[in-house]
């Protein structure tokens, strides 16, 4: 291990805290997005992946208890820029709600699939078995939700790669800061 290098147990406690604080965001994004459009017919696509997000963050708030990990300082931030960015988005419509989804997700799809990696190959793959199974699955469903916007129109929003970019680049800060604070 060389200097500035972060054991074991604090990869662990990073990819813990980031996934939960992601989680979390998620949790908001689809409630800002639920107070605009929760009477609409798209309400419902909205709270089935809203569900899945509830699970997901039930899973990670076990884990930060269990191992005594200190969530993200930033959650109160996260609190309202997530439905912030939710309710804005629903605002613009229900495609460029379904273009926030999409652009969330492809930013997850890889930093989850670099966690996959980082579990898998390492010293303590084995012990952490369990928790790369609930990333890959987690991956599995948020990568449901990118298909689910697609199909509801996300790329056929005025502006789709600009909103993209600019929501792809929020989300990618927000992961390095809850990673670090």
């Amino acid at each position: 291990m060389l200097p500035g290098d972060l054991s074991e147990k604090e990869k662990i406690a990073r990819i813990i805290r980031v996934d939960h604080a992601g989680e979390y965001g998620a949790k908001r994004i689809y409630a800002g997005q639920m107070a605009v459009l929760g009477d609409k017919p798209v309400g419902k696509v909205i709270q089935h992946m809203a569900d899945q997000e509830d699970r997901h963050l039930a899973a990670f708030n076990e884990l930060i208890s269990e191992r005594k990990i200190r969530p993200t300082a930033l959650l109160p931030l996260w609190h309202v820029a997530g439905f912030a960015l939710g309710a804005m988005t629903a605002l613009m419509g229900e495609k460029a709600a379904m273009a926030c989804t999409v652009a969330v997700e492809e930013v997850i799809d890889q930093h989850y699939e670099g966690q996959e990696k980082v579990l898998g190959e390492s010293d303590f793959a084995e012990k952490e078995r369990d928790l790369w199974e609930k990333i890959s699955k987690f991956r599995a469903e948020e990568n449901e939700h990118k298909q689910t916007g697609i199909k509801h129109g996300a790329e056929d929003v005025p502006g789709y790669e600009l909103l993209k970019a600019g929501i792809k680049g929020a989300t990618r800060l927000a992961i390095w800061l809850s990673e670090r604070v």
